[in-house]
């Protein structure tokens, strides 16, 4: 990492009715949380948010954790099935001035492997701004393998819209840069 870069400020934001309203505590956030601590060797800063399924606040909240905190990156967990109030993808493709599908494809992809609902999942990814914003599923277990197949693409996707370097523990995730 060089001297003068300051930490990376990456948003770690679940959306859930229930964890919002302190009904049962929000293990999927701490689950991304303790899954980049093992990726990342570079130093960030985790802005953390627990909101309802409600997509106006959703909306609101990636906006400020972009544009307001200056998150590189704000990874989403929950609200991406086929319920009624599942409204993380819409909310993310409002705010986004472009999508990135080959997450969304990759993840379902993934958790195919593991079970046959994973269709029902709408995982997606766009950009806003020179942020990438990626809505993972609300499982903790599911976030891992999630995670494990996209992150290596993700530090380089953050390079180059001139975001901070990410370095990364190579003996647990292995990002993919071109070579000079």
């Amino acid at each position: 990492m060089k001297a003068e870069q300051k930490p990376a400020k990456i948003g770690i934001l679940t959306v859930s009715d229930r964890a919002s309203a302190g009904i049962y505590e929000d293990i999927s956030g701490k689950a991304i949380e303790a899954t980049l601590n093992d990726y990342l060797t570079s130093t960030w800063q985790a802005v953390y948010r627990v909101i309802p399924d409600e997509q106006e606040v959703i909306e609101a909240t990636l906006c400020s954790l972009v544009d307001d905190e200056g998150c590189c990156l704000v990874v989403t967990t929950g609200g991406t099935g086929p319920a009624e109030r599942d409204v993380t993808p819409e909310a993310t493709e409002a705010v986004c001035d472009r999508m990135m599908p080959g997450f969304g494809e990759l993840m379902r992809a993934e958790s195919l492997k593991y079970v046959p609902t994973a269709i029902l999942s709408r995982q997606t990814a766009g950009l806003r701004g020179s942020s990438l914003i990626v809505n993972l599923p609300g499982k903790p277990k599911a976030i891992r393998q999630c995670l494990d197949v996209v992150f290596p693409a993700i530090p380089y996707c953050i390079d180059l819209m001139n975001g901070p370097y990410l370095e990364c523990d190579e003996a647990v995730i292995k990002p993919f840069r071109p070579k000079k």
